[in-house]
């Protein structure tokens, strides 16, 4: 049953407020998820937004959590998980210190791969020189860069799971670091390889984020986007 819409903020609350979730550039198959405790429940929630990351992560479909079949199986979450951890991050916030936890859930690569390979999803590594063909391109405009922006209509863990999964399958995104969530927005700090005129243009080229303003009057923000449906 789908939480109604006045809990789904608190969940992402729950889910987000509490931590910072970084999306390293490696670990294909690992996921990480703030929660605010290490209780059961939390942790059986947290495995599933995890794994959600890791399919749309490996098989480049940022749309993999809408088909039934995948959704059931990502719902199983424990059967697929290695290993998992809770990191801790100390934060100063007001002039406090802050507790942030986050749950590392590291996923066992071939039951995944199996898993995708049943359901048509998974993707497949490109040839070498294909692959150097593709990251050409980048190169030209790759200037580093670090970007606040703010996401809204994230209003479910699936919600959380999709936009995570696509930016950390970005080839311009290097680092993603959840700083705020309010209502059903959050705020990202993005560490780019490129400049942000031209992430923006990919993000609002796929399938998951689409770009509202790409020059908010928004002290502290670089642009506004929503999800798509």
């Amino acid at each position: 049953m789908r939480p109604s819409a006045a809990v789904l903020p608190r969940i992402l609350l729950t889910l987000l407020m509490f931590c910072s979730a970084a999306v390293p550039a490696a670990g294909l198959y690992t996921g990480q998820v703030p929660v605010a405790s290490q209780g059961d429940a939390e942790r059986a929630e947290a495995l599933k937004s995890a794994l959600g990351q890791v399919v749309i992560r490996v098989s480049g479909d940022p749309g993999a959590l809408a088909k039934a079949p995948v959704a059931k199986a990502v719902a199983q979450a424990e059967r697929y998980v290695q290993q998992f951890q809770y990191q801790q991050d100390t934060v100063n916030e007001g002039g406090q210190a802050q507790v942030r936890l986050t749950l590392v859930a590291q996923f066992d690569r071939d039951a995944v791969d199996q898993l995708l390979r049943g359901f048509g999803l998974l993707k497949e590594a490109p040839a070498p020189e294909a692959s150097a063909a593709a990251s050409a391109p980048a190169s030209v405009d790759a200037t580093p860069g670090s970007y606040h922006l703010w996401v809204g209509g994230v209003r479910s863990p699936q919600d959380y799971a999709r936009l995570i999964g696509a930016l950390s399958a970005n080839e311009f995104v290097r680092d993603v670091q959840v700083e705020l969530a309010r209502g059903d927005g959050v705020q990202l700090r993005i560490a780019s390889a490129s400049p942000l005129p031209r992430l923006l243009d990919v993000l609002n080229a796929g399938a998951v984020m689409r770009v509202t303003n790409a020059k908010p009057p928004v002290e502290g923000i670089d642009a506004l986007l929503d999800l798509k449906p």
